[in-house]
């Protein structure tokens, strides 16, 4: 489904920027810090019916894989230039690397074992991954086994061949840390230290949060964290670690708009429920929905209560059966992994479906493999009507992009490697994560000097191309300190049972430059 572009502002499944604060009974305070006052402007300004900027001219979309392959190669081809008539890389000296807007890395400070070519050979680039393939978010395998699936095909095509005349193929090492954070950290000591690879890829913000600060301080690739913790866009502090999904706070920032807009509905006042996940990941949308109500004075307008669940809860009934008894006008699903089939099961059950005007997914769960009628059982329509901010991210399993040719290229690829693309809405997930690091590889290692870790880096920082797995009209776009948030567009989506899908239900919006980049403080958890 095509979406017409707003120049002003909006939102995804996965991605963009602010402060956040929070506290480790789920909540979190607020304070000036806690919303990005351009990001906030602009998503007003676009569900107000103002463009808030220049409006985005939505191009035709490529018709088949061959037009994908020739678009990205130009664009590549683009960005490549640019890096080399600017002299961007590493110095004659090797100790510093520049990039666009400002951007520098002091390689002089990455200690004296370290190596700009560590985990590649002559034929092999050895990439590290943690994540969950156990516990309650054991499905999150689903986001590796598509990013892994890409990487492979674009590898046995010869794609990642350097200016150096070497032609590599990625080895992807794979190690499950349940989404436990204190079982991330020796595994990813194991794959830098042991291992040695050549860059390191983490699932889950609890989890990135406690290496990425190490990750940086080696001067080792950590590249599109799978999560939409602002804390990623800092490429001044952490210019070796990059987001790519919308973030939590801009997402919260969303519902408090939507939510806004609609009070009269509710005769000027509305009563807020949400179900929390009780870590870095939920207290970042539990705090700045908080921080909405508090900084547009909605104190008496906005009732605003939660119950939070513990990542490994085995259930949420109890939960929910306690927001559902304070019947609430809107409740806001601020979760991932098993609880999020499991509360949409469950408001249809404890009656709170019928009874709240709005019920509102969030981006982890916002997929048809996890709304559709052979997850939440019956005749599907337990799911009908939940809203989604969407960023811009499209579905192999959604009937309406059934004849897409990238998302039936992927959906084929994933059949391919005996992987049903139906099974987890975490698959698309991947698809969306994975394109870009293949578009990264080939980028860097056509750059003077071929494939290095500083290659990578720089690659990614200079990065506008069209993303194929987002709504026509969203774009990826990084640039330096300046810009660091890839993708910064989204839509509002419903879900409709009839057609197993979600359906467009707003333009799509563009918060393009509203972002500010976030120097993530982890003792008062907010940006600086």
């Amino acid at each position: 489904m095509r979406a017409r572009v707003l120049g002003g502002a909006l939102l995804g499944m996965a991605l963009l920027a602010a402060s956040c604060g929070g506290d480790d009974g789920g909540g979190g305070g607020s304070s000036q810090a806690t919303l990005d006052s351009g990001v906030e402007s602009g998503v007003k300004a676009a569900l107000d019916g103002a463009t808030g900027g220049s409006t985005t001219t939505v191009l035709p979309a490529p018709t088949s894989m061959d037009q994908w392959e020739a678009l990205w190669k130009s664009q590549r081809d683009e960005i490549v230039k640019k890096i080399k008539e600017n002299k961007f890389g590493k110095s004659a000296d090797g100790k510093a690397v520049t990039g666009p807007d400002g951007f520098t890395m002091d390689l002089s400070r990455c200690g004296s074992g370290w190596s700009d070519t560590e985990g590649l050979t002559d034929t092999e680039i050895k990439l590290g991954e943690t994540g969950a393939s156990s516990g309650t978010l054991a499905d999150s395998i689903n986001y590796y086994r598509a990013i892994n699936a890409m990487l492979e095909y674009w590898g046995d095509k010869g794609a990642f061949k350097d200016s150096n005349g070497k032609t590599r193929k990625v080895t992807v090492l794979n190690r499950d840390d349940g989404y436990d954070p204190a079982r991330t950290i020796p595994l990813v000591d194991e794959l830098i230290d042991s291992t040695k690879v050549f860059a390191m890829w983490t699932l889950g913000t609890p989890n990135a949060m406690k290496v990425y600060d190490k990750l940086n301080q080696r001067c080792i690739p950590h590249p599109w964290v799978i999560s939409g913790h602002p804390a990623w866009n800092d490429p001044v502090n952490h210019p070796w670690s990059t987001g790519l999904a919308l973030t939590y706070n801009t997402e919260a920032t969303m519902w408090g708009a939507f939510i806004e807009q609609r009070l009269a509905e509710f005769g000027g006042k509305a009563k807020v429920a949400a179900l929390v996940m009780n870590n870095d990941f939920g207290k970042v949308y539990d705090a700045t929905f908080k921080a909405y109500i508090a900084q547009n004075n909605l104190q008496d307008k906005i009732e605003y209560f939660t119950e939070t669940i513990e990542p490994s809860a085995a259930t949420v009934t109890n939960e929910m059966t306690t927001l559902a008894s304070k019947d609430p006008d809107v409740f806001i699903m601020m979760l991932a992994g098993t609880p999020c089939v499991q509360s949409v099961v469950a408001a249809a059950e404890n009656g709170l479906k019928e009874s709240a005007k709005y019920l509102i997914d969030d981006s982890p769960c916002g997929n048809n493999a996890t709304m559709g009628k052979s997850k939440v059982g019956g005749d599907g329509t337990a799911s009908e009507g939940w809203w989604l901010a969407n960023g811009g991210a499209k579905d192999m399993t959604d009937p309406l992009q059934a004849n897409d040719p990238f998302v039936k290229f992927m959906a084929d690829l994933l059949r391919s490697k005996g992987i049903d693309p139906a099974s987890s809405g975490n698959l698309n997930s991947g698809t969306f994560f994975g394109w870009p690091m293949v578009q990264a590889l080939i980028i860097a290692g056509e750059l003077d000097g071929g494939l290095t870790r500083s290659n990578f880096i720089l690659a990614q920082r200079s990065m506008t191309m069209t993303h194929p797995f987002v709504l026509p009209g969203i774009s990826l776009s990084m640039s330096g300190n300046k810009d660091p948030f890839p993708i910064e567009a989204g839509v509002f989506q419903q879900y409709d049972s009839a057609k197993q899908a979600f359906v467009v239900k707003t333009d799509i919006v563009n918060l393009e430059g509203k972002s500010k980049p976030c120097a993530w403080d982890q003792s008062s958890s907010t940006c600086r």
